[in-house]
């Protein structure tokens, strides 16, 4: 075998296994996101009074979840900076890592009834830390895929990432509800409330660990980064000049798809305990089937956005989602279904008529950065843009003013897939962008 041949041969060993690594990581980061919302919930009692009302029980909850996504960016921002001065690997190894051991460690924390108060604000504290961790892995690693991948696979490449966060909700599902079979939940002397919730925390934190092993071992830094040389300024140059435009552009972008997926995944379940009745293993099984069948809409629509090009494909979609998502939706809360088969064909409809595009994030958005800045822009761009979106219950509190409460979301739906368009319209079509290429010039033209 040539010289030539041999490079070749191990070029596309890396590329697999780099594929294969942010595949892998992007799921064990997305199984540990969906861990306090499925996995905790039947047993959110363990950490708090029990003597909290309704309201407030509410509210600590969702500052579990807002934690994480609040230490998301700061991560993205951190570790987005590490890998472009220092390389993804490394970036990713440290990520992982990290949200590994603190993801075991939350799984031995006692509760409200041994440490009172503290018990929560620990955990609190914890997922913050975590959520530091989480936002450097897909940062390091998605990059580092992408810039291994040939142009004309970016796209189905880019599709197969983003599949990590759909799946890994089918599998903390799963897992909670095998696990509330094996340790049925109930009041706080209940076997899930005491043990059940910690067994899948265990399984995300050793998966995390047993990434590191893989990840460590098997990829190689990627190629690009090497043959620039790392280091650089990359925060203070993503906010000058035309990285500054392509930022405020994905920013824009991500926006809409942050606020249309909300509409989806975080308002869409409460409607369908209060408008179908359905039971919470009712709702999980629904989302199942629906976001099954969302991972294959995630590489499709990659893939055709390799042939139509991004840009318009982002463009039209916003409308799709935008005009049809909604109308689906509203059909929905007009007939209030009762019947679980439709309702699983109904949330299917929307879902993937709504969240689908997600699978052009990864590949579009790496696109859009040369190599010197492009983790701080890929980990930024999708991070930070969570922001604005996630107050979505005031702004549709204010809605009521106007509609019922029920009726709120759709024009959130609206405003965030128009988002979705005007973002893409702002950029310029990137499927035929040679990173090699791009990192000579001044910066990819808006």
């Amino acid at each position: 075998m040539t010289t030539a041949a041999q490079a070749t041969d191990e070029h596309e060993r890396n590329r697999k296994h780099a594929q294969r690594g942010a595949f892998l990581g992007f799921f064990v980061d997305m199984f540990d996101i969906y861990l306090p919302i499925i996995a905790l919930a039947p047993a959110i009692g363990y950490f708090i009074s029990p003597d909290l009302d309704a309201s407030t029980t509410a509210v600590i909850t969702g500052m579990i979840f807002a934690a994480t996504l609040i230490g998301r960016p700061l991560g993205a921002l951190i570790f987005g900076r590490y890998a472009d001065m220092h390389g993804r690997k490394n970036a990713t190894v440290i990520a992982v890592g990290g949200f590994g051991i603190l993801t075991i460690v939350v799984g031995l924390l006692p509760g409200y009834q041994t440490w009172g108060i503290a018990s929560v604000v620990v955990f609190v504290l914890l997922r913050f830390v975590i959520g530091i961790f989480v936002g450097g892995e897909y940062t390091a690693a998605s990059p580092l895929a992408m810039e291994y991948s040939p142009k004309e696979k970016r796209g189905l490449n880019g599709g197969l990432i983003m599949t990590g966060f759909p799946l890994a909700y089918v599998a903390v599902a799963v897992i909670t509800l095998i696990m509330l079979q094996i340790a049925p939940a109930g009041d706080i002397d209940s076997a899930y409330t005491q043990w059940g919730w910690r067994i899948p925390f265990f399984l995300g934190g050793i998966m995390a660990l047993a990434f590191v092993g893989y990840y460590l071992k098997s990829v190689r830094e990627s190629e690009l980064f090497e043959g620039s040389g790392g280091g650089g300024t990359p925060v203070k140059d993503l906010f000058t000049g035309q990285n500054r435009k392509n930022f405020i552009q994905v920013f824009v972008l991500m926006t809409g798809f942050w606020l249309s997926l909300n509409c989806v995944t975080a308002i869409l379940p409460g409607l369908l305990r209060t408008e179908s009745n359905l039971t919470p293993t009712q709702v999980s099984a629904t989302l199942i089937v629906a976001y099954l069948i969302v991972a294959v809409g995630y590489v499709v629509c990659a893939v055709i956005s390799q042939r139509t090009g991004r840009r318009p494909f982002l463009m039209v979609w916003g409308g799709i989602a935008g005009i049809g998502g909604t109308a689906v939706y509203a059909a929905y809360l007009a007939m209030k279904p009762q019947n679980l088969f439709v309702v699983m064909i109904v949330v299917t409809l929307i879902a993937v008529l709504v969240v689908s595009v997600w699978g052009l994030t990864t590949v579009y958005i790496n696109e859009r950065f040369q190599t010197g800045v492009r983790a701080t822009g890929f980990g930024l761009g999708y991070s930070l843009a969570v922001v604005i979106p996630s107050f979505y219950a005031f702004y549709q509190s204010g809605l009521e003013s106007v509609m019922p409460f029920e009726w709120t979301v759709l024009p959130l739906l609206v405003i965030g897939c128009a988002f979705i368009t005007i973002g893409a319209a702002m950029g310029p079509e990137t499927k035929d962008v040679d990173f090699a290429a791009a990192d000579k010039e001044p910066a990819l033209d808006s």
